[in-house]
């Protein structure tokens, strides 16, 4: 299938009256960067996933993507 640029985002106050939306990021983004590049899709995690030497697991969100998408 088609992948659909998704942003993992990890709010620093996930209580704040004023924390983004995910429509507000996609905004954000879509500002910013090339239309290709545009982000589709937002979702809040606890945290990313990083090895030992604090570089991101980008392989284990792929996984979890497609377990939720195969379950």
């Amino acid at each position: 299938g088609e992948e659909i640029p998704k942003a993992f985002v990890v709010l620093q106050q996930p209580d704040s009256p004023n924390r983004p939306t995910p429509q507000s990021i996609m905004d954000y983004v879509a500002e910013h960067v090339a239309p290709f590049k545009k982000v589709r899709e937002v979702q809040f995690i606890d945290a990313i996933p990083k090895n030992a030497s604090g570089k991101m697991l980008r392989r284990q969100l792929q996984e979890r993507e497609n377990r939720l998408h195969n379950a």
